[in-house]
């Protein structure tokens, strides 16, 4: 039994869609739909402060932002400290 549950978890681990796993350093997840109705990830933290992958801009508390518009990009985190180069 303890074998099925090791071979069940890698089969999980090894089938995740990409996109989970690029947010994998980030302590907050989730996600809020755009003005366009793109699922976009919430503001996050990382874990080691380095830039995520898809990272637009760092807000003023820290997080990183994966804003596609400028208006409203982290306003529930102090606003914006700087756009990061795309």
């Amino acid at each position: 039994m303890k074998t099925l549950s090791v071979i069940t978890l890698m089969l999980l681990l090894v089938s995740m869609p990409t996109h989970a796993k690029k947010h994998v350093e980030l302590i907050e997840q989730g996600s809020y739909i755009n003005s366009e109705g793109q699922s976009i990830h919430r503001p996050a933290h990382t874990q080691n402060n380095d830039v995520p992958e898809g990272a637009t801009t760092r807000c003023r508390d820290g997080s990183y932002s994966f804003s596609t518009h400028h208006r409203g990009t982290c306003s529930r985190h102090g606003g914006v400290a700087e756009w990061l180069a795309s």
